[in-house]
């Protein structure tokens, strides 16, 4: 599965504001970590963020949002936004923003050994 280099090139800039924000090739298609967390995604031309299991249900009643779902099973705290939900460069900073905010109350990651 491909993912939309456009959409990735336009969050990259969204993203260009936030310090420590890596790119990482995932689930067929491209992840934004910021602290080390999965915040935003490109899989296709679909948005995928981590909204959180708090939010979820608020996030899925919104248009142009359904449930992550490449699995056969919902990952809750996952949405997927079509692409007439961040048109605007407005609407998808709107989505980083809640995926950062989301990510934000996550703990930090223990440092990997090698």
């Amino acid at each position: 599965m491909a993912y939309d280099e456009k959409v990735a090139e336009r969050l990259s800039k969204v993203f260009g504001e936030h310090k420590g924000v890596v790119e990482k090739k995932m689930f067929g298609g491209i992840a934004f970590m910021y602290t080390d967390h999965m915040c935003v995604g490109v899989i296709d031309n679909l948005l995928m963020v981590r909204v959180g299991p708090e939010q979820y249900e608020q996030a899925l009643s919104e248009k142009h949002v359904k449930p992550m779902d490449f699995t056969g099973r919902p990952m809750k705290g996952y949405v997927y936004v079509e692409p007439a939900g961040f048109k605007t460069e407005k609407n998808l900073k709107k989505w980083v923003d809640r995926g950062i905010l989301f990510v934000k109350t996550l703990p930090s990651k223990k440092p990997k050994r090698n």
